[in-house]
């Protein structure tokens, strides 16, 4: 079994999503939800779906040390970014080399990087004028946003859509798309096709 952790900062709908998704999966679960903040209502979604939820300091997840000895203990292998704001430290990234996946609310290279996120990218999608914004799930590095892209999905916009109504496409999309790439990544990469030939 392919255990996942989940890397959470706020509401955690995606987070619920994927726990959903993989609630009865042959071969992948998800282990355990991990965040920045105490008060995110992610630990509530985890704590009503029996899964266990952890919070460490800014300062925790720079070190690095305390995070990985958790995933160590709940046996985690594989990590999924739902809505995670801070940066991956090296430790991390050295323990899961092309195991950490994000989900971007916009279509990479454009309107990323560091302080882009949720709303802000929304609104820089309107003023730039764009007529289509969508999804990115691509791997982390040590930079904001420039890891490999994996996949893209697209929504159309109006010219008079607000940055609230961009939001609910996007999000559609997530809902949609987050956890089948998760499960194709996965499968791809701890090779699970071959378990069932």
């Amino acid at each position: 079994m392919v255990r996942i952790a989940i890397f959470a900062s706020g509401n955690g709908s995606n987070a619920e999503n994927i726990i959903r998704y993989f609630k009865n999966h042959p071969s992948i679960e998800v282990g355990l939800v991990v965040s920045n903040n105490p008060h995110a209502y992610v630990h509530e979604r985890a704590k009503g779906l029996g899964i266990d939820s952890f919070t460490f300091t800014k300062a925790e997840f720079e070190d690095g040390y305390s995070v990985l000895e958790l995933l160590k203990r709940y046996t985690i292998d594989f990590i999924v970014l739902a809505g995670f704001m801070l940066k991956i430290p090296r430790s991390l990234l050295d323990a899961f080399p092309d195991k950490i996946v994000n989900i971007h609310p916009a279509l990479l290279p454009k309107h990323g990087g560091k302080g882009m996120y949720g709303d802000r990218v929304h609104r820089a999608v309107i003023e730039s004028g764009e007529t289509e914004s969508g999804i990115t799930v691509h791997y982390i590095n040590e930079n904001y946003d420039e890891g490999d892209i994996i996949f893209q999905a697209t929504c159309l916009l109006s010219s008079d859509d607000t940055y609230r109504e961009v939001a609910e496409k996007v999000h559609k999309l997530e809902y949609e798309f987050y956890p089948v790439v998760i499960e194709k990544v996965i499968t791809r990469s701890f090779h699970l096709d071959d378990e069932t030939k």
